[in-house]
């Protein structure tokens, strides 16, 4: 099995859990489970994860018309679907690997009355079953980090994404200065054995036929969403001990305090990449 393959799968078999789905869907932020902008300070999490789906759609509302054609790489839970579907009459394509997630998604989107703009398939982003051309803004957020072949993503979305067409996306990514060694904990937790950076991201868009129209730093955000979530399991842990084990909890409490002490001490980053095909 290829480490590509080897990522994916681990990825699909661990959002495909009973565990991580009911502590994403209860505690990371129900329909959203990325991370949010806390602005202002000391807001909800569920309220910083869609000031994140609103700015990034302000970015790319150009081309989000009723006529327009949308995919959601990892759209997990299809929160921002649902939020673009309703809010600009878009029809939006949501790839995500998890079948849990996936129905969850489903289920939402039929309540919300929103199925006839939702596709929901699934897949992953490293082979993305469309022809040439077919989306005119490509959206993904915290997703890309769990492929083992980030160039190959960029080709696929290069690939299926109309000419003007945008690619907007959020990643938990390395900062520029990061010291080498200090985000293993943090690998070992994803399976893989680095991460994308503003940089590193913005050669693989150039070299795959994209122009840069935004970089959004908003790395001050990636700790303070992630002692969010922490302090959220931690309060309510009896109540999750009910439908989630132990031992992922435990993981979980462990896991968060890795991703807060990088985002501390600046090793981590995180924003808003927004790109244009050529």
């Amino acid at each position: 099995m290829s480490s590509q393959a080897s990522s994916i799968d681990k990825a699909k078999n661990y959002y495909n859990s009973s565990d991580a789905d009911e502590f994403y869907f209860h505690v990371w932020g129900g329909e959203d489970i990325h991370i949010g902008l806390y602005d202002p300070p000391g807001i909800p999490i569920r309220q910083a994860s869609r000031n994140t789906v609103s700015k990034m759609a302000k970015l790319v509302e150009a081309n989000l018309k009723p006529a327009s054609k949308v995919l959601d790489l990892g759209a997990g839970y299809g929160g921002a679907a649902r939020y673009l579907a309703k809010t600009y009459g878009c029809h939006v394509t949501c790839l995500n690997l998890s079948e849990v997630e996936n129905d969850r998604n489903r289920d939402m989107s039929q309540k919300a009355g929103l199925s006839e703009l939702i596709t929901v398939i699934d897949g992953n982003f490293e082979n993305l079953p469309f022809e040439d051309s077919s989306f005119d803004v490509i959206w993904s957020e915290d997703a890309i980090l769990h492929s083992g072949n980030k160039p190959k993503v960029f080709q696929e979305v290069s690939r299926v994404l109309s000419q003007k067409g945008d690619f907007v996306f959020t990643d938990p990514m390395q900062s520029q200065n990061c010291p080498e060694g200090v985000l293993q904990p943090i690998y070992d937790r994803i399976h893989l054995d680095s991460l994308g950076s503003f940089d590193y991201y913005g050669e693989l868009a150039k070299e795959s036929g994209m122009t840069q129209s935004a970089t959004l730093d908003y790395s001050i955000y990636l700790p303070i969403h992630y002692q969010s979530v922490r302090d959220n399991l931690v309060v309510n842990r009896n109540k999750l001990l009910k439908n989630i084990s132990e031992e992922f909890l435990n993981r979980m409490i462990t896991g968060l305090g890795h991703w807060i002490d990088g985002g501390n001490k600046g090793y981590l980053a995180w924003g808003i990449l927004h790109f244009r095909k050529s």
